[in-house]
């Protein structure tokens, strides 16, 4: 899938004008994102019939030379990247973007003027997409896949040495973002902690998890500001344990954390059910250091105040035409519906949830990285007779109005990549990706609230 929103460029192919080191580099950073096949499809639709798939193979390869490229095949070349924004020049603040995924997190910082200048996310799939969509300037931004490279080091033992390195690796910012994965954690005794004489505590009671890695870097590089993002269960995990050591760790690395004490309800958790029709919680961390003198003013409960006046309908979210190919098999059909019932029965709570766009209040399960596999968190009810299924479920008229499910488009708006009707966020992965990357990322109105939130704290930063 490439982006609909180049398909308009068809014009006939101009005169060929010289290439270039520069168109080069263009060439190789589309086919960095699009398959050979999905570009020559795309080159074709414009009118560029001389491009075929195992070209574009080679020339990723580097195995032959660039042609010569029209006026007509650069400008289609460049409308498949993310523009340069107006404030990347003079941007009020840096950041990075830790544990990345497809950037959701990055989008509301985006938005508020900040310039990402270090990416880190190990999943290829999931930078192509991040890639498509997101500007970075070659010069002036980094990629980096395995952030242990930087945090572990292979090379270095000595603690000051590898936070040299860190400081070193990672350019100077002044907010951290990180959808850090939530991994068990390997405890130390304090015995152990003492015996080595280390400076922080955190790196013996965190070790083994990524959640240290970033530890690491707020301790080398110490922003004013981070935003660490995980799910809800994070809070009780391992008894609670777990979320001890994060915030304990937090506190010694000398950070105040948003609404710290609350207990329930607690403000660091947010659903996304008051922005898009998804009931999605996510725990969102959010520290200022402790130097700063309004450490202590900020509270999510504050978050409120960015709710829309209105949430999207599911109706809004969905495609007038969707392809046949997300309605349900029979076959899956029948499997979903009868393992359903034999739960039921049991007292179990499984099942699909089934959503008629029609209603408007309707809100819909958490969109799973899982839902590749049958959809079944989140069907889209397209007319089934419930009661003529329970006495003839191979009935043919109610078997062709079986449930389908959303297609990746439809994804990318539930989590507020894009809003209602458009087509601008481009996803150049197959379908089985696609609905890893959107069920894996964050909701986009979330972060961009917790931006606006911040805003004003990094704007009196930038005054100190």
């Amino acid at each position: 899938m490439l982006a609909d929103d180049a398909t308009a460029l068809s014009e006939p192919a101009s005169p060929l004008i010289s290439a270039d080191s520069a168109h080069a580099d263009l060439m190789q950073q589309v086919l960095a994102i699009y398959a050979a096949r999905d570009l020559a499809a795309k080159l074709h639709q414009a009118g560029f019939r001389d491009w075929t798939p195992q070209q574009l193979t080679r020339l990723r390869q580097n195995k032959r030379a660039l042609p010569p490229l029209s006026d007509g095949e650069l400008t289609l070349l460049r409308s498949l990247l993310p523009q340069r924004p107006a404030h990347y020049d003079d941007p009020l603040f840096r950041f990075i973007d830790l544990f990345a995924g497809i950037g959701g997190i990055r989008r509301g910082f985006d938005a508020i003027g900040g310039k990402c200048v270090f990416t880190s996310e190990w999943n290829k799939e999931a930078i192509r997409t991040y890639k498509a969509n997101h500007y970075s300037d070659p010069q002036e931004h980094r990629f980096n896949t395995d952030i242990r490279q930087i945090t572990q080091p292979a090379d270095l033992s000595d603690e000051a040495d590898i936070y040299r390195h860190i400081d070193a690796e990672i350019p100077d910012h002044q907010v951290l973002l990180a959808g850090f994965p939530c991994q068990p954690f390997s405890l130390a005794g304090v015995s152990k902690k003492n015996a080595l004489g280390r400076a922080h505590g955190f790196e013996c009671e965190a070790q083994g998890t990524l959640f240290f890695d970033v530890a690491r870097i707020i301790a080398a590089k110490k922003p004013p500001v981070f935003v660490l993002e995980n799910v809800k269960n994070l809070k009780s995990h391992d008894k609670g344990r777990t979320f001890a050591i994060i915030m304990a760790t937090l506190d010694e690395l000398g950070y105040d954390v948003a609404d710290a004490a609350a207990s329930m309800p607690d403000a660091k958790i947010i659903d996304a059910r008051h922005f898009l029709p998804q009931h999605r919680e996510r725990i969102v961390l959010v520290g200022i250091r402790r130097d700063y003198a309004f450490s202590k003013s900020l509270s999510l409960r504050q978050i409120q105040q960015f709710y829309p006046a209105t949430v999207p309908s599911l109706q809004s979210l969905l495609e007038p035409e969707p392809e046949e190919k997300y309605i349900l098999s029979t076959q899956l059909w029948r499997y979903l519906y009868n393992y359903a019932k034999k739960h039921k029965a049991k007292g179990n709570g499984f099942g699909f949830g089934l959503n008629d766009p029609l209603k408007a209040d309707v809100c819909v399960r958490t969109l799973s990285a899982r839902y590749y596999k049958d959809g079944s968190e989140i069907l889209i009810d397209r007319g089934w007779d419930t009661a003529l299924g329970e006495t003839d479920f191979s009935n043919a008229a109610n078997i062709a109005r079986r449930p389908r499910r959303l297609s990746p488009r439809e994804c990318a708006r539930l989590m507020g990549f894009e809003a209602p009707g458009e087509h601008r966020f481009r996803i150049p992965v197959s379908d089985t990706q696609a609905y890893k990357q959107f069920g894996n990322s964050v909701v986009v109105p979330v972060f961009a609230a917790v931006a606006q939130l911040l805003l004003p704290f990094i704007q009196q930063i930038n005054r100190r």
